[in-house]
């Protein structure tokens, strides 16, 4: 065993590849002319590709929240097929004839056969490239678990935004001749948002921003007058939509302005100073939302923060449409 990892700590190690990879035992075992895949630990710690592990990682718990269901690690939490199928249930409405609860190898892969059979049953006739199987979804080749998550993400309309032009290097081992070879690839995860939500609607926003700058303007302006309504009731007014909303407090006093009750100052910051205390009130606002009967917003509480205006500008006109007739 201790010779098969050397052999393969030398082969990440030789000169074909970009960088020092750790190999764990497992990737070590190859068969003659097998290959396994892993991301470059460099790639593993980019600030855009941890932002899209738990962008998916949220909406999966976001979806799952009645099943008691919580995913810590798309790896670990994925790979057998058990939350995939209740992911898809969700998504999907509908029940999959599967048995709910398999230990033994054989019963996982038949379980996650049935799963993605489903899947590609949805996305094939879409022209989607299906880019996951049973064997690297079993054996938590995490690159896979995410070309399906987010294409699962996108056929079914999720409400998230997902980070744009997410690539990872991916280093692949192969054996040949008894001897384990390794080279790096970069494997594209994410395009544009507008490439990928153009799988389905784009909405008026894109549109506007894309051919109608100048009527853009009036867009704004009629939502400062809607919402200067209503927070000059506590003498607040706002005078930039893409800033004065981005600590989420301003959301949270229109909800409660909007649907006339007090927001108990203990539930939000009032005077949120870091990101996260942004995050939670735009987030606390959105449930707000959902409590009125709203749909959940497209945009994510991260995009209104760092000034998304497309983000921003869809949150208020969700809120416009509904409540415009509101004295």
């Amino acid at each position: 065993m201790s010779d098969l990892q050397e052999e393969g700590r030398s082969a990440i190690n030789s000169p074909m590849s970009a960088a020092s990879v750790d190999v764990h035992p497992e990737d070590t075992q190859l068969e003659e002319n097998e290959e396994r895949t892993m991301i470059d630990p460099t790639s593993r710690e980019d600030p855009k590709f941890k932002e899209l592990v738990k962008v998916l990682l949220d909406w999966i718990n976001d979806v799952l929240v009645e099943e008691r269901i919580i995913v810590k690690q798309l790896e670990e939490d994925l790979y057998d097929g058990q939350v995939l199928q209740k992911l898809l249930e969700k998504l999907a409405d509908r029940k999959l004839d599967v048995a709910e609860v398999t230990q033994s190898e054989i019963g996982q892969r038949q379980k996650l056969q049935t799963v993605l059979e489903t899947v590609h049953d949805l996305l094939r006739p879409h022209g989607w490239a299906l880019r996951w199987n049973v064997d690297s979804i079993h054996s938590k080749n995490l690159v896979a678990i995410i070309h399906l998550l987010v294409s699962l993400a996108m056929h079914f309309h999720a409400p998230i935004r997902l980070p744009e032009h997410v690539s990872v290097q991916v280093v692949v081992v192969r054996k040949r001749e008894g001897l384990l070879h390794s080279s790096h690839v970069s494997e594209e995860l994410t395009t544009t948002t507008e490439m990928m939500m153009g799988r389905f609607e784009r909405d008026a926003f894109d549109t506007l921003f894309d051919h109608a700058p100048d009527k853009l303007t009036v867009v704004k302006k009629s939502l400062i007058t809607f919402v200067n309504k209503h927070l000059n009731k506590l003498n607040l007014e706002v005078t930039e939509l893409e800033t004065q909303f981005a600590d989420g407090v301003y959301l949270v006093l229109l909800m409660g302005l909007l649907e006339d009750y007090f927001v108990p100052l203990h539930n939000f910051y009032l005077t949120p100073e870091s990101f996260d205390q942004k995050v939670h009130n735009v987030a606390f606002a959105f449930e707000l939302m959902l409590d009125a009967g709203l749909k959940k917003p497209k945009a994510r509480p991260e995009d209104v923060v760092n000034l998304d205006l497309k983000s921003t500008l869809r949150v208020l006109y969700n809120l416009f449409t509904k409540y415009k007739d509101v004295e």
